[in-house]
């Protein structure tokens, strides 16, 4: 299974979009400064996600999602 998640920055007010099969471990990098797109952004919170039955299905929707 895999999540599509969005999260905001409590430090610039900007959103991130992304896709994972293991959320829990996923934030934890982002708020642990191990993801370069968010490094600087931190602290980040969970604001929307969704679950998929599998990889190609979150990305599409992935891509939907960055592209609004």
């Amino acid at each position: 299974m895999y999540w599509v998640y969005i999260l905001a920055s409590e430090k610039d007010h900007r959103t991130y979009v992304g896709y994972t099969s293991n959320l829990e471990e996923r934030l934890n990098r982002h708020n642990e400064g191990r993801v370069v797109s968010t490094k600087h952004r931190r602290p980040l919170k969970v604001i929307h996600k969704e679950w998929f039955k599998n990889r190609e299905e979150a990305k599409a929707r992935e891509l939907w999602w960055k592209g609004r």
